[in-house]
């Protein structure tokens, strides 16, 4: 059934046509995980990651449902993604310019849509579209689903991370060198 879903990126401004949907998925996929996947604080977080030069979106939809998506931004100098982080880490593994890392935020996909390959599609889709030296991600400890998937997928775990949002998990910083999806 892949390949009779539409994959289509999105810029920040293409995206504000469809936030409604991309908030209903979050909720969805999030439902019953605790006050930090809430709609308030999803609507500022993306409201805020929308407004970061070079973000970008990719989607999947069937039928124009949207079943799933991932979206992104390369790391600005002053950067507030490495803020939480727990040392140690490597010396510079900090350091950004614009153009070092891109961060994928969200990975999403609908539940009756999880193992069919949909999130495999979406990552690799948006990894083969960038151009920086590394990318980088959160992952809760305990989504073992997720952390199997990404380091099936060239990702490895540096260290731990609390972002800055009230109720905010400890995630997982994961990194992977952009290069051939496999």
């Amino acid at each position: 059934m892949i390949g009779s879903l539409i994959f289509r990126h999105y810029s920040s401004v293409e995206a504000e046509e469809i936030t409604e949907q991309l908030i209903a998925l979050y909720l969805d996929v999030h439902a019953g995980q605790g006050d930090f996947y809430g709609e308030d604080r999803y609507r500022r977080q993306l409201s805020a990651h929308r407004q970061r030069p070079g973000w970008v979106l990719v989607a999947a939809a069937l039928n124009e449902e949207l079943i799933g998506y991932v979206y992104g931004f390369p790391l600005a100098p002053d950067t507030r993604w490495w803020d939480g982080i727990e040392e140690p880490v490597p010396v510079g593994f900090t350091e950004e310019d614009g153009h070092r890392t891109f961060a994928i935020c969200e990975l999403l996909v609908r539940a009756q849509w999880r193992r069919q390959g949909v999130a495999r599609a979406l990552h690799d889709d948006l990894v083969r579209s960038r151009h920086e030296q590394r990318m980088t991600l959160l992952a809760r400890p305990d989504n073992g689903p997720a952390q199997a998937a990404y380091r099936s997928w060239g990702w490895r775990t540096v260290t731990r991370l609390r972002p800055g949002w009230p109720d905010a998990p400890l995630f997982d910083v994961l990194v992977r060198d952009p290069g051939p999806t496999g």
